[in-house]
């Protein structure tokens, strides 16, 4: 008898070498005894902190063990046959035809010298599904259904000439070319801000629901997953916490770790009351690259000593680019940055080293910050040279004092990158700023590659060194409910300009600009049917225009 499921997962073991400095390898158990199964036209989420085996069980549906991990018990089944078990000839076949993948990062997927069109039908040619012309066809049809711009000349654009959101939906489009009977998503919307993640959610529901495709979806947000998905498993530690449906994990949970993250940042902090003089003033400033685009046009606000202001606006909004202006790295080509009452020269070479010290940057993508050659001791320990002069003994003390601080402790401390979770390398991240003992941290989006209950220790921690050593922050994101628990004032940015700025209380309440309505509406709820209430929302407002 066949099996009634599209993919059914029964007791799937996956293992992998490790490799301690100065000990013997040794196997460990990264997924441990998952079952599941998943019906054709259905959606399963995902969801778990950092290492929780989330995308190595992804990847197991193509029977493929990404770094080193090898799956080594257990069955996954596709249409009754158990793929593990095909030579590596029939699982070829079955990848970029029959099951596909879509990654977190386009931009690392798509070659640059390619147009997007030739990228989007490449497998589905390659594999004898369709031919060139046929191939152009769906695609063109799947521009369509994912809201692309322009769909009939969207495919002669380079990756480098559209948007990441939109970059997001094409190689949704690829994956979906070849009518396979299953997409595995790879956190496919947590480096894309609000307004844009709306639109691929969106995109992606709908394409599935046109195609009548099965999908994993991976993710760590679950406001995210319960709106595209039927039905949910959490995960720690490769093992399974909870299993069911959207409706029964949101709104019944039955484990304390499901409940944590449902229940994940609904505090909201009190703002400090406004001091009178600023730690940090942003005066009238603007910039532009170097072919003479301008990014930022006359842009002012100010942060107060042991405050937090957050940043936030989508995409190009010149969130980052004011963070670079602060701390040196893009001369401003107008204004001026004070830092307690004196001026701060525009570049970064001509900063005393006491200034430098004083402004530290923790930037969005751990991965491309840190030399993957140079172990967790020697990325922590550089400040502590260059600021302090700290060496040997005393320097190893202070990195572990440091990774104490950030909840890993000690045996993280001769690994390199390679060798950390994406939430791991975050946290060395902000260890290394920490390290040299600022009075000013820029947070460039410190968060945004945690899962919930991590980055919720990660932001105590933050709050908790603030009332400690009266740090200040300016945290960039495009999390509001990050803001509502950090923030002690809100700037709004959008194309360059600065919309809205103030006390959290007088930013965060009506009456708003267009574009901050639309910001605070975009932003997910743990609430089943919230996005279809926001795009019959749209839908209306744009009816009524």
């Amino acid at each position: 008898m066949p099996d009634q499921h599209l993919l059914s997962v029964r007791d799937l073991k996956i293992e992998a070498t490790s490799y301690p400095p100065g000990e013997p390898p040794k196997r460990i158990t990264i997924v441990d005894g998952v079952s599941f199964d998943l019906a054709k036209g259905k959606v399963l989420g995902l969801i778990g902190e950092s290492g929780a085996g989330k995308s190595t069980i992804g990847l197991s549906a193509l029977a493929y063990g990404r770094g080193g991990a090898e799956i080594t018990g257990g069955e996954v089944k596709l249409d009754g046959t158990d793929i593990l078990k095909l030579g590596k000839g029939g699982i070829r076949k079955l990848r970029g035809a029959r099951i596909c993948y879509v990654a977190q990062s386009a931009a690392a997927a798509f070659n640059p010298a390619h147009k997007l069109g030739d990228q989007v039908i490449e497998a589905t040619v390659k594999h004898g599904l369709m031919s060139k012309d046929e191939a152009r066809k769906r695609a063109l049809y799947l521009f369509q259904v994912l809201g692309l711009p322009n769909p009939e000349t969207f495919g002669e654009r380079f990756p480098h000439q559209v948007s990441g959101g939109q970059l997001q939906r094409a190689m949704t489009a690829m994956a979906l070319c070849s009518n396979p009977d299953l997409i595995v998503f790879d956190e496919p919307t947590t480096a894309l801000d609000v307004t844009t993640q709306i639109d691929v959610l969106a995109a992606i529901k709908h394409a599935i629901e046109e195609t009548d495709t099965a999908a994993l979806y991976i993710t760590h947000d679950l406001a995210v997953v319960a709106q595209i998905s039927d039905d949910i498993m959490v995960l720690r530690h490769g093992k399974t916490v909870e299993y069911g449906s959207v409706q029964q994990i949101i709104e019944a949970p039955t484990e304390d770790y499901t409940r944590a993250l449902v229940n994940v940042r609904q505090e909201t902090r009190h703002e400090a009351p406004d001091q009178s003089k600023a730690l940090l003033k942003v005066d009238n400033v603007s910039a532009q690259y170097s072919n003479g685009f301008k990014v930022l046009h006359g842009v002012s606000l100010h942060l107060c000593k042991g405050q937090t202001l957050a940043i936030v606006g989508e995409s190009g909004s010149g969130k980052s680019t004011l963070a670079r202006v602060i701390t040196g790295l893009l001369p401003p080509s107008g204004g001026a940055i004070t830092f307690e009452g004196k001026p701060l020269t525009p570049t970064l070479r001509s900063r005393p080293r006491d200034d430098l010290r004083r402004i530290q940057l923790i930037y969005q993508m751990a991965d491309t910050a840190m030399n993957p050659r140079q172990t967790v001791r020697d990325i922590i320990g550089r400040p502590l040279t260059f600021y302090y002069g700290l060496r040997g003994a005393a320097k190893t003390a202070r990195v572990k004092e440091l990774l104490d601080q950030i909840e890993m402790g000690n045996g993280f401390i001769d690994r390199y990158p390679a060798e950390l979770s994406g939430g791991q390398k975050q946290r060395v991240a902000i260890a290394r700023a920490l390290a040299a003992k600022p009075e000013l941290i820029l947070c460039d989006e410190p968060t945004s590659a945690l899962d919930p209950l991590v980055a919720e220790g990660i932001l105590k921690l933050l709050m908790k060194l603030q009332e400690e050593q009266q740090l200040s922050y300016v945290f960039i994101t495009h999390d509001i409910a990050i803001v509502k628990a950090i923030a002690d004032s809100v700037a709004v940015m959008h194309r360059g300009k600065l919309v809205r700025f103030g006390p959290k209380s007088q930013a965060l309440s009506p009456p708003f600009d267009d574009y901050t309505d639309l910001l605070l509406k975009s932003v997910p709820e743990m609430q089943l049917g919230w996005l279809e209430q926001v795009l019959n929302t749209r839908r209306m407002a744009s009816a009524g225009n």
